[in-house]
């Protein structure tokens, strides 16, 4: 399976971005998808997923802000952002696995990650 980000960009605080995520060579209903982000000297860490069934799980930090939605018909993920806060500043990645879940080794396919800079 091969993942495709794209939407970042530079918004200001309070501002709105989405992020869409295409993936190629599989079978794209099947797997559980989440976002992940990196900020600057810091580790990778789970921000939103949603399941072959959409179940959907958000991290505490994004949780009312950010939306993940998935399009099976066009075999792409979204991240609807909401309210962004200059924390929220980090590469996004996207990411597709077996299983919905928020541990990194969940996951085996990845996308190039896409920048995501707010500004306050």
């Amino acid at each position: 399976v091969q993942l495709q980000a794209s939407g970042g960009g530079l918004v200001q605080a309070g501002g709105s971005l989405r992020l869409p995520c295409a993936a190629s060579g599989g079978t794209f209903s099947r797997y559980a998808m989440a976002w992940f982000r990196q900020a600057p000297g810091k580790e990778r860490e789970f921000v939103a997923g949603i399941s072959w069934s959409a179940i959907t799980y958000y991290s505490d930090s994004v949780k009312g802000r950010f939306t993940i939605s998935r399009d099976n018909a066009k075999n792409t993920v979204y991240l609807q952002m909401n309210s962004l806060k200059p924390e929220d500043t980090a590469v996004y990645y996207c990411a597709a696995g077996a299983k919905l879940g928020t541990t990194i080794s969940l996951y085996d396919y990845w996308g190039q990650g896409t920048l995501v800079t707010v500004s306050s």
